[in-house]
This record gives structure tokens, C-alpha cells and sequence, in this order.
């Protein structure tokens, strides 16, 4: 078992509560303060930034648990920066909102490594063997104890 430090858990807090944030000052309040219906593509992103910045807030009680927010935060961004960043920076058709994604992708694949504890996760997501496929699974907690 890989035993985390109370620094690293709260490194780990650190991240969630910045993602909270961002998403906040960048996303919910221009969204709230623009008159401008946005598409229905504009609304599927706010909806999927909801729901990471609901899921962030868990991981302010349960940082380890939430690992796989920020792994998903880590590949997506990653993802945007091979697929759409760099092809316009090399092209040389950056916009200002493409810029302002470009950094906020940057800042992600940046500090997601850096907060992550590696050795947890390749153990936990790695070498741990899966769940089965055919036989159920007994779930750890207060509802399962009294089966």
C-alpha cells in the first residue's frame, strides 16, 4: 500500500480548489454577466465545466479518490494543445481566444504532472488488477456492511 503525505494531499487540494476557481472567474461569471445565448456546442462545454468544477469541489474532501478528474484534466488539455494549439501556432493563426485557451491548457499540463503522485497512480491504475467482468463487486462502505 503507498501511503500519502498530508503535503501531498494538500497539493493535490491546492489543484482542485484552483480548478474551482478558474472555471469560476473564467467560465460562470462571463456566463452569467453576457446576454448572449451561446451555441448549443457553447453550451455543451459549460456543461461539461460544471460538472468538472462539481467534481472538483469532491475533490477538496476526497483528493485521492478525485485522481481521475485530473488524469481526464491532464489528457484532455493535452489532447487540445497536439489537435487545435499547435497546428495555429504553427500556422501563426492565434486569436485571442485561442490564446487565452492555449494558456489555460498549458497551465493544466503543467501542474496536473507536478501535483500528481505518480507512483500512486501507476500502482493504483497500472499494476492493481481490475475489477472482474462477470462476478460482482462487494463495495466498501456504510451500505455494504449491513448486507
Amino acid at each position: 500500500m503507498i501511503h500519502l503525505s498530508q503535503r501531498r494531499l494538500h497539493i493535490l487540494r491546492a489543484l482542485y480548489l484552483y480548478i474551482v476557481v478558474g472555471l469560476t472567474l473564467f467560465i460562470f461569471i462571463p456566463a452569467l454577466l453576457s446576454p448572449d445565448q451561446p451555441s448549443p456546442a457553447g453550451l455543451l462545454l459549460r456543461s461539461l465545466m460544471v460538472g468538472t468544477a462539481l467534481l472538483a469541489l469532491m475533490g477538496l474532501r476526497y483528493p485521492v479518490k478525485m485522481i481521475p478528474l485530473l488524469l481526464f484534466e491532464l489528457f484532455w488539455k493535452s489532447i487540445w494543445l497536439l489537435a487545435v494549439g499547435l497546428p495555429r501556432i504553427l500556422a501563426g493563426s492565434l486569436d485571442e481566444g485561442t490564446i487565452t485557451d492555449l494558456i489555460a491548457c498549458l497551465m493544466g499540463v503543467i501542474l496536473v504532472p507536478l501535483a500528481l503522485p505518480w507512483r500512486y497512480v501507476l500502482h493504483q491504475y497500472w499494476q492493481t488488477p481490475g475489477d472482474p467482468w462477470k462476478t460482482p463487486v462487494k463495495a466498501h462502505g456504510p451500505a455494504s456492511s449491513k448486507t
